[in-house]
């Protein structure tokens, strides 16, 4: 079985996503416990998780002209959860077209190879690439160290 498998033009879509964004100025924010008080969240609202982890990464340049980076945390519920309230937001459904998308299956630490596929696919044939990607925790392997994550890349040349 392959570890990359590539694909150009998929979607993701996500239905009933709580979203936190990560606070790197907090340093006593740990995504294990950012993970945790979701999850405790969503089942104080009377709802469940359904669906893997869901991490959001986008780069830009900040107004310092330094390299700058969001991080969100997704989770998917069985249901709407309409009292939301910060550090939380919830979407009905977050739908994100024209992506790039890969497969990876292989060594948590290797995961990196799956964004340097896509963005060297994406060289090779001049496709152009928001500095942004989705990346879905699909299954984890403790016993054999291996995980699986799809990494989803949207386009901006479509």
């Amino acid at each position: 079985m392959s570890k990359l498998q590539l694909s150009e033009n998929k979607v993701l879509k996500l239905k009933n996503t709580l979203i936190k964004t990560v606070d790197f100025t907090d340093e006593n924010e740990d995504l294990n416990l950012v993970v945790e008080k979701m999850q405790s969240f969503i089942k104080v609202k009377g709802a469940m998780q359904i669906g893997p982890l869901i991490q959001y990464i986008r780069t830009f340049i900040n107004s310092e002209g330094e390299l700058g980076m969001e991080i969100k945390i997704l989770l998917q519920c069985n249901n709407y959860i309409h009292s939301v309230e910060y550090p939380y937001t919830m979407e009905s459904v977050l739908r994100v077209p024209n992506c790039m998308y890969c497969r990876y299956t292989g060594p948590e630490d290797k995961l990196s190879f799956a964004y340097d596929k896509i963005r060297l696919e994406a060289f090779e044939k001049d496709i152009s690439l928001k500095n942004e990607n989705y990346t879905i925790f699909v299954d984890r392997d403790d016993e054999n160290e291996k995980i699986i994550a799809d990494v989803f890349m949207e386009r901006t040349d479509l």
